[in-house]
Order: structure tokens, then sequence, then C-alpha cells
């Protein structure tokens, strides 16, 4: 794959595709910007270099074609300004050039509003590729989509390249597939057994121990124990039961904080899992499952993290998350970490500095992790 530390990119107009798709609050407040963050070192070497940039992202799902406030990129612009120490400048109208006028950086508003974008569209494709001297795809988040932005520019510009994180991100990635150092220990939680039955599967095969947690342990305690009113998936029962059946390397919860209720003043209880009541809700796991996940961390040389074990948002059901949290930074095993929930959850226990590797990529992550081909990967792989 062509990095960017092979072209000469000085006096070049480059147009760097980053992933600043950050939650935000409803005051505007960026509420974790570790994306932004792991963003800066292309961006600052091209500053570096002296090449004239533009940056290109989107910020979540708005309509096409319409301009909505509430989606607009002008918040992180100012936060880019900020972190930089660089005049940032917000464009909203540049699909036919963006013209510098001293050395500040462009950003351009969130692609999403354009017409085409995740249609792939040619024209808009050509729009993009037209900006600039050098393509610098840095959005490994974005990379199993086939949009203009990310997929179809490539096609059309002068040329391309791959930025410092995708780089890293597919170098990591790598080194946990094909050469991992043993023994793995895997933590999987989340919702949806359903949305991660692929990826659960792959990393039963490749891991010593899994530990499940959240809605997808839920559903998996479901064939055998009464789980109360508790977020599990009654259609994803027979993806469960093949789940249990085939692979014996996975840790359950075997005791948990339950609630009649989702607050941060919710009355809680810990529970062994052989005893929740019809109106209890299993948001957290408790004390004896805490531990059991200590000891088996204490053993691994390489552990991966995806997916948050408990509503770990509220204070009342958080305390496994961070236990987790604290004994991953305690290991001395190489550990990776992925998934939006899980930075934040990373974030929150200020762990940003003391993990190995952390992906930014949500979906990518996944899909990479199940061996998918990821099309923006694929395409920048074939360039010389």
């Amino acid at each position: 794959m062509l990095s960017i530390l092979n072209l000469n990119i000085k006096n070049k107009i480059l147009l760097i595709r980053s992933d600043f798709n950050v939650p935000i609050d409803l005051n505007g407040n960026i509420i974790s910007d570790i994306r932004i963050r792991l963003s800066l070192p292309t961006i600052k070497y091209a500053l570096k270099k002296g090449s004239k940039i533009i940056i290109a992202s989107h910020l979540g799902r708005p309509s096409e074609g319409k301009y909505n406030s509430l989606f607009s990129l002008k918040k992180i612009a100012i936060y880019l300004e900020k972190i930089l120490n660089h005049k940032v400048i917000l464009q909203k109208n540049y699909l036919n050039g963006c013209e510098f006028k001293n050395n500040e950086i462009i950003l351009l508003e969130n692609v999403r509003f354009n017409i085409g974008e995740k249609d792939n569209s040619i024209k808009l494709s050509k729009q993009y590729a037209s900006l600039c001297d050098i393509f610098v795809m840095d959005a490994f988040a974005t990379s199993h989509r086939i949009h203009s932005s990310t997929y179809g520019v490539i096609n059309f510009a002068k040329k391309s390249c791959a930025g410092f994180l995708l780089i890293n991100e597919i170098k990591n990635l790598k080194k946990l597939l094909k050469n991992p150092v043993k023994p793995i220990i895997s933590i999987i939680g989340g919702a949806k057994i359903s949305t991660k039955f692929n990826v659960l599967k792959k990393i039963s095969k490749l891991s010593d121990k899994v530990i499940v947690g959240g809605g997808i342990a839920n559903t998996l305690l479901s064939l055998n124990n009464d789980i109360g009113s508790s977020l599990y998936e009654p259609n994803a029962i027979l993806l469960a039961q093949e789940i249990i059946n085939k692979y014996k390397n996975i840790i359950l919860p075997v005791d948990c904080v339950v609630s009649t209720s989702i607050k941060n003043n919710s009355l809680v209880k810990i529970k062994n899992i052989n005893n929740i009541l019809k109106n209890e809700k299993i948001l957290d796991i408790g004390h004896k499952t805490i531990n059991i996940i200590k000891n088996e961390l204490k053993k691994a040389k390489t552990i991966l993290w995806n997916g948050p074990i408990g509503v770990f948002e509220f204070k009342n059901f958080r305390k496994g998350t961070e236990n987790i949290v604290k004994a991953i930074i305690n290991s001395n095993a190489f550990s990776i970490v992925g998934g939006g929930d899980t930075l934040a959850a990373i974030e929150l226990f200020n762990a940003f500095n003391k993990i190995s590797y952390i992906s930014t990529g949500g979906g990518a992550f996944l899909k990479y992790i199940e061996g998918r081909k990821l099309p923006v990967i694929s395409i920048l792989e074939n360039i010389l």
C-alpha cells in the first residue's frame, strides 16, 4: 500500500479523507475526540512538509442535498484549529474548487450533504479528485463503504495514497490476525448477537478464551436461564445455540447487577444468573464475574476488546467496564481496542494512552476481523 511517506508532497494540494464522525452532545460539545486525535499525525506531517491541505469528513447521517446545522463540521473546524494551533477554514461550497488565501487548512463541510456521496456518484467522485494533486485516505472507519469521498475519488485522483492512521490500523490488525502472541483473551460485548455472529465465530477460533457480555451475553444466557426483562434477541436463539454448542472457550457472566430501571439513581442488586426475577434487567456484571475476568486477563499475552459489557453510561452500571479497563491497562499484554462505544469507555476511564492500539473502526474493524475484504483497502493495495 502506497504511503504518504513515499510521495513528494511539498507544495502539493492534498485532499485528506479523515474521519471526524465523533459524538457531539445537544449543546454542540464534542464528547469524545479520539478519532480527531488519531488523525493528527497525517495532518501535522503534511503541514511540516509544506503541503496545502484540504480535509474531508462526514458527520452523522444527514439527508443528502440539504444543509442541516446539526450535522455541520463547524464545531470540528473550531476544535481542529485549537489543537493544531493553525488556522482552519470551514468551506461550504467547494465542488467547483477551493482557493487558498494564506497557509490555512481548508475543512470541507460535511461530505454527506452532497447528493450522490453514499451512491458513489462518478460525477461527485471526479469533483473531489479535481480539488487536489494527491488524495490521502486516512479514514479506516469508513474503508468498508463504497462512497464517493472514500472509494470513488481514488479512481479519478492524479495520485492516491494512505495516511498514517490507515496504515497503522492495517498493521496492527494484521498482527492480531496473522501473528498473534498467545494466549489471546478476547472480550466481546454489545447489544446484538445477530450483528456480531460471524465475528464472534472468528474470534472464538482465534482466541484461547472469549469473555462475552452485554446483550450478546444475555441472548446466550437465555438458553438455560430466565433473564427477566433483560435486553436480548429472541429471534437469534438458533445463532446463540450454535455458538454455545460449537465453542467451549466462551466465558459467560455468573452473576450480574440488576435493576428494574436504567437511571443513575436506580436501586441495584447483585444476583447470581439463575436468580433473576421477571421484572429485573441485567445491566452489568457482578463481582464474581469481574474476578473471573481479571484472572483470565492476567494470563493474556494479547487482549482484544470490542463492545461494552454493561450500560456504563450510567454510574450504577459501570463497575464491570471500569474493572476491565483497569485490568487491561495493568496487563503486560498487547491490547487492541475497537468500536465506538468501547472507545467512549476508554476515554471515560482515562486510558487513552495506556492501550497498545486503539482502532477507530466500528463496522470496518469488525469486518476486517471477520476476514472480509474492505473495498477501500483493496483498491489502495493495487496502487503502485
